[in-house]
């Protein structure tokens, strides 16, 4: 009983209450977006990149990793709110209605795929996600593997080799498997990393936050 956690009741339904919340903080992520890429490019308006390894602090660096926790957050909110049709807010549950907001939804769960798939260009995503399937095949096997089987396999090859092993393979495997489908995706990042759009993206997230936080109404409301 201790052990018991209601993930709809104990996180997802808060998350999707905070909508509008996490819309404002999406707002002040791509403004460190906008700041981080025109630093990168050396001009605010410049679209081409030939070179995508500047020399950014680390700090701004940093902040612009807090992209894919804001991102993976956002898309939650946004898929919660959808799936148990609950407001953004307070004040828009008081002022407009104690039920979903369909265009609040939508944009978090968009903005929130795309903030996640920003930072893809600065990091190494393929050995990131190959770290940690091999990671987890080791532990799956550790935890779940009998010691008969254990035993087994240590008339062949010492079992720690073994895991060494089979970690190395299923880290390369996943890598070059991400990297391969992982094009795509770097195509978007590189789209939407232009310093105005960033800014102009950033600039109604504000907008749109506020008017769900303070006012109680999404911007589609006023048009």
């Amino acid at each position: 009983m201790l052990f018991q956690f209601d993930i709809v009741e104990n996180f997802l339904r808060p998350l999707g209450q905070m909508g509008g919340f996490l819309i404002l903080i999406l707002g002040i992520i791509w403004i460190i977006f906008a700041m981080y890429e025109a630093r990168r490019r050396g001009s605010f308006k410049e679209r081409k990149v030939e070179e995508w390894d500047f020399d950014i602090t680390k700090f701004l660096k940093f902040l612009t990793y807090l992209g894919f926790l804001v991102g993976i957050l956002s898309l939650l909110a946004g898929i919660s709110e959808l799936m148990l049709n609950i407001p953004p807010s307070v004040a828009y549950a008081t002022n407009t209605q104690p039920k979903v907001s369909i265009f609040t939804a939508a944009f978090l769960i968009i903005l929130g795929l795309i903030t996640f798939l920003k930072p893809i260009n600065d990091l190494p995503i393929a050995s990131v996600i190959g770290l940690l399937a091999a990671s987890l095949v080791v532990i799956i096997i550790i935890v779940a593997l009998p010691e008969k089987v254990i035993e087994i396999i240590g008339i062949f090859i010492n079992p720690k080799l073994f895991l060494t092993i089979l970690f190395i393979v299923v880290f390369a495997i996943s890598a070059l498997t991400v990297k391969f489908y992982i094009g795509g995706l770097m195509s978007i990042s590189k789209a939407i990393s232009w310093p105005p759009l960033a800014t102009i993206i950033a600039l109604f997230c504000f907008l749109q936050g506020f008017l769900i936080v303070v006012v109680g109404v999404s911007i589609t409301g006023l048009l």
